[in-house]
């Protein structure tokens, strides 16, 4: 109980957090590598992914109910999200994660400054229409966001919410709601991984996942509530704090 009363106080905290914008992992992995350090890192990957893939889930059918979602872009990408995802997780032993980093960094960076310096930005809702290219771009968008997320992971849900604005025209709330669509596919294939190769420790798993559902349901009320400003002001607070920790790791 003293190992699992701390992590099921985080998991809710991080369902908290991802339902609204995104970044749960952010809690959730540290308390696990602090609270569990003496099992293996994929281990705790698998534990994590475990719990919060059902946070996630409860909070896209909480948006489903309530807003309008793309279903028409947000199925193609999922779907080639949820493939590139399992190939990213096969490559993470090919691509070191210093190479990583710096790049990432970089791409938070700008993404920040855009979203800083375009005061309207995801601020209105003018979806664009549904063609071919939209198609083509939202089978890319989770070609690379997957594999991205298979690969090395920080930030995912906040890339997915800037390229939905970005290209499609959503607010900040559509852009979260169809993120957590997405982000199930990714965590469900980073699931077929860890799953058949014992890598979940399902006695700390379960009441997490259990609180991350709770909190999912708070963060998505608290969202839809709050509605795009509130997100807004959340996606610049977890970007920054996205940047700091990763160049934390990538020049300390």
């Amino acid at each position: 109980m003293l190992e699992i009363l701390p992590l099921v106080l985080l998991s809710f905290t991080a369902g908290l957090i991802d339902a609204a914008v995104g970044g749960g992992g952010l809690v959730q992995v540290p308390g696990l590598f602090a609270a569990l350090p003496g099992y293996a890192p994929a281990t705790l990957f698998g534990t994590n992914k475990f719990s919060s893939v059902f946070g996630t889930a409860t909070a896209a059918w909480r948006y489903s109910r309530k807003i309008d979602i793309a279903w028409r872009l947000v199925v193609p990408a999922a779907l080639t999200a949820f493939a590139f995802s399992f190939l990213g997780a096969m490559a993470v032993d090919a691509i070191p994660k210093a190479y990583m980093r710096p790049l990432v960094l970089a791409l938070l960076v700008f993404m920040l400054g855009y979203t800083l310096k375009k005061k309207d930005f995801g601020a209105m809702h003018r979806p664009s229409h549904i063609g071919r290219r939209e198609l083509l771009v939202a089978l890319a968008i989770g070609g690379a966001i997957g594999f991205y997320d298979g690969l090395f992971g920080p930030g995912t849900g906040s890339f997915l919410i800037f390229l939905f604005i970005r290209f499609f025209g959503f607010d900040f709330l559509r852009a979260s709601s169809a993120a957590k669509v997405v982000n199930v596919a990714t965590n469900l294939a980073a699931l077929a991984f860890f799953i058949p190769a014992g890598h979940v420790l399902y006695h700390f798993a379960i009441p997490m996942a259990v609180a991350n559902i709770a909190g999912a349901v708070c963060g998505a009320r608290l969202a839809m509530k709050g509605g795009t400003g509130l997100i807004r002001k959340l996606f610049i607070a977890l970007v920054t704090v996205l940047i700091a920790k990763l160049a934390w790791d990538t020049f300390h």
